[in-house]
């Protein structure tokens, strides 16, 4: 009786570790998926910025910035959405190069937006 009862037990732990497993598992890829959707979102809003702000620009705005590059202030609601980051433009002739750097490019990465101005 006594080992029926110890080879339940054991079964019963085995179990248990077992479970505890496959949840740790599933809880860390829950982690994973959870950060690479928040970066994804990060990178949206930012190409949705620097589109928007280029759009602006070439309907004549960057007409009002000299040669070299100047720091470019982030407009809209959507900019609180953004990890701390940095828009820059740069004027080359007739080339336009408006830039998003974030500061931990390793989670988002650069966004990049570069037309030539007629």
């Amino acid at each position: 009786m006594r080992r029926k009862r110890g080879v339940v037990l054991i079964e019963l732990i085995v179990a248990a570790g077992l479970l505890a497993l496959v949840g740790g598992g599933f809880a860390a890829a829950q982690f994973t998926d959870a950060r690479v959707l928040r970066a994804q979102y990060a990178r949206a809003v930012a190409i949705e910025i620097v589109d928007g702000e280029m759009e602006a620009l070439l309907a004549g705005e960057w007409k009002a910035f000299g040669e070299g590059t100047h720091d470019y202030p982030i407009r809209g609601d959507a900019a609180r959405n953004l990890p701390a980051g940095k828009l820059s433009l740069t004027v080359r002739g007739k080339t336009v190069r408006l830039e998003w750097t974030p500061i931990k490019p390793h989670q988002v990465g650069r966004v990049v937006r570069e037309v030539i101005v007629p």
